[in-house]
């Protein structure tokens, strides 16, 4: 069974998560990982979703205030084990459902070239590449993405 929660940072089972997705990041990104984690910071946010299957936390993502109509998706993420399931793109539209809800007409977001599930997760739900937004401007492994929320 599956079920989605609404949450915030303090959410035990989203750290868990996320220290598992850092560590994946590290994995891939070696050095430039600071880099990318001082961006990534998950004090204060107060839009986030745990994934559960079987009461298991399997996936998290969570939406930041960028300006009056945009949030940006940060900390996506889904358990190796338990990717291929379409909990990626379960999460991805929940936190565009919620952002609505929220009155924003778009969101944002960053992801690296070395992850392309991620690449390929957001082209498939929409996503357009636009140029590089502040702090990513200038960082050959950046790819940002912007869909605009239907009304």
């Amino acid at each position: 069974m599956l079920s989605l929660i609404r949450t915030d940072s303090k959410n035990s089972d989203f750290i868990i998560l996320v220290t598992q997705l850092d560590a994946d990041l590290n994995a891939r990104d070696g050095d430039e990982h600071a880099f990318y984690n001082q961006f990534n910071s998950t004090v204060d946010l107060n839009h986030v979703l745990v994934l559960y299957a079987n009461e298991t936390p399997v996936g998290c993502g969570a939406l930041k205030k960028i300006d009056e109509l945009t949030m940006e998706v940060k900390r996506m993420f889904v358990l190796k084990t338990e990717r291929s399931k379409g909990y990626a793109t379960m999460l991805l539209e929940a936190l565009e459902l919620w952002a609505k809800e929220l009155k924003n007409t778009r969101c944002i977001l960053e992801t690296g070239k070395r992850q392309p599930e991620a690449i390929a997760l957001y082209k498939k739900g929409g996503y357009l590449i636009i140029p590089n937004y502040a702090p990513y401007q200038g960082i050959e492994n950046s790819v940002c993405f912007q869909k605009k929320l239907s009304s």
